[in-house]
């Protein structure tokens, strides 16, 4: 039987959310992670201006993401309390162990052989409740014993491999490219922007959330002090395994071997739309692109390429979003986007796009640089990997036989 547990799509703007839960998530919780009574309290010490900063950097101690998930899963736990009349602040370590199990039981409505949350979902929804709790000065119940017991037992039981997606190797990363919409207007927009994206994420092994959060600020155009060619700098901000940007952590993008698949070319040919775009607006683009001679694929621009005025301190996305009519956007596309990018493309080479995520891309380059007779230290430098085992085990996936004493039995 299935168990219901508020999701996401319980949201305290949405009518079937108990009055009672959004009164009270909308007198203390509008941050999560954040006790708004206390700060009024700073209010009456201090002032306004002070407990705003004070406010305002609290809020940042958390990513966005992490921030919107603690919020849905703090939601969902509160409105699964008021149905049970259970209090959910401070909550008691039985209620938290009960609703986590209940939770683990659930089963998705389409396939009620599939679980609905993962073990990594439920742990985290534990740790909404624990940040939630000690924001407001409160013990956390999941230190207690039942709940961490529940959540150990919830492990055991659903141990399952982890959802690796598929890793897009160098000649399914060709496939894609080739499924490429025409080079004239209107679909040349994506084709260009498309082409740079599926390069930049795959050499610069990128997370989607990285490519999505790129400006052209980011990008430096430099020379290689060993062959002269020119390479790409890419300055990341804050990252996954760098939350705070303290490190600023630089990835660098060759001359590719091909012109077709070299990131430096396709950065400069983007670049160029979008200054057109720029000074003159869909009508330029237009014009840029008709005019356009279809390149050589085996013939590099690059090697007198120079850099982008685009690069003027405005933050330009890097990736913006664009319209089927060949529109450039304002804001930057998303983390998903780039995911259902990948999928889409993966589709369009009659690949399974069920497979293949944003994740594809920086898998594909681990993979695919072991292959290429890369080490575990030269891998983990470009992605910025702080742990050799997850380094590993791309290379057991590209080689299952690599350093492998079965070699050596003489079968």
């Amino acid at each position: 039987m299935s168990t219901h547990t508020p999701t996401e799509a319980d949201h305290p703007t949405t009518p079937n959310l108990p009055a009672e839960v959004r009164s009270r998530l909308e007198q203390g919780t509008h941050s999560v992670l954040v006790d708004t009574r206390a700060l009024d309290a700073v209010r009456q010490r201090f002032d306004d201006e002070q407990a705003a900063a004070l406010g305002r950097y609290l809020s940042s101690a958390q990513s966005p993401n992490t921030l919107r998930a603690y919020r849905s899963d703090w939601v969902a736990f509160t409105a699964w309390c008021h149905r049970g009349n259970h209090r959910s602040l401070p909550a008691d370590p039985v209620d938290v162990a009960v609703y986590l199990a209940a939770a683990a039981d659930t089963v998705t409505d389409d396939a009620p052989a599939r679980w609905a949350l993962s073990p990594a979902t439920l742990e985290r929804k534990a740790a909404a409740i624990a940040a939630v709790h000690a924001a407001h000065g409160l013990t956390s119940p999941t230190r207690d014993d039942v709940v961490r017991m529940t959540l150990r037992g919830i492990r055991r039981r659903r141990r399952t491999p982890p959802n690796r997606k598929t890793p897009l190797l160098l000649g399914s990363l060709e496939a894609l490219l080739q499924q490429r919409p025409a080079p004239g207007h209107p679909s040349g927009v994506a084709r260009r922007r498309d082409t740079l994206l599926l390069l930049a994420g795959f050499a610069g092994a990128l997370r989607r959330g990285e490519l999505a959060a790129l400006t052209f600020d980011d990008i430096t155009v430099r020379t290689d002090p060993t062959s002269g060619a020119p390479l790409l700098t890419v300055q990341l901000g804050a990252t996954k395994t760098d939350q705070d940007g303290r490190h600023l952590a630089q990835v660098a993008l060759p001359r590719g071997r091909h012109a077709h698949t070299c990131p430096v070319c396709a950065f400069a040919d983007w670049a160029d739309l979008v200054e057109a775009h720029r000074d003159g607006g869909t009508p330029a683009t237009r014009a840029l692109l008709d005019h356009a001679n279809d390149p050589d694929p085996q013939t590099h621009r690059c090697h007198t390429y120079t850099g982008t005025t685009l690069s003027d301190g405005t933050a330009h996305p890097l990736f913006p979003a664009v319209s089927r009519h060949g529109h450039m956007g304002e804001r930057p596309i998303t983390g998903r986007s780039v995911a259902k990018l990948v999928k889409r493309y993966a589709e369009r080479a009659g690949l399974d796009p069920a497979a293949f995520s944003g994740h594809s891309l920086r898998a594909g380059f681990a993979t695919q640089a072991a292959l290429g007779g890369a080490g575990d230290r030269e891998i983990m430098r470009q992605g910025r990997w702080t742990n050799p085992r997850t380094v590993h085990g791309y290379i057991r996936t590209a080689n299952p036989l690599e350093d492998n004493a079965v070699t050596s039995l003489g079968l």
